[in-house]
């Protein structure tokens, strides 16, 4: 009967190892893809500060035009 315990408790403890294992996996996981997002946010972020430094001139992000009066 004690064998029987022992073996049984053995499984429960290799069940509860396991569990804990994908959990872990699980965490680790989620834990990829909250950063993964938070650089893409960061990255649109940048991009859209990019877009209205041009639309509004700041920084000098437009290239000057020059004009010519002089014809040839």
């Amino acid at each position: 009967l004690e064998e029987i315990m022992a073996e049984n408790n053995k499984k429960i403890e290799e069940a509860q190892k396991k569990l804990a294992e994908e959990q872990l996996k699980l965490v680790e996981e989620q834990r990829r893809m909250l950063e993964e997002k938070q650089r893409m946010e960061e990255e649109d972020r940048k991009r859209k500060k990019r877009e209205q430094e041009v639309i509004l001139n700041k920084k000098n992000a437009r290239p000057k035009l020059s004009f010519s009066l002089g014809g040839k």
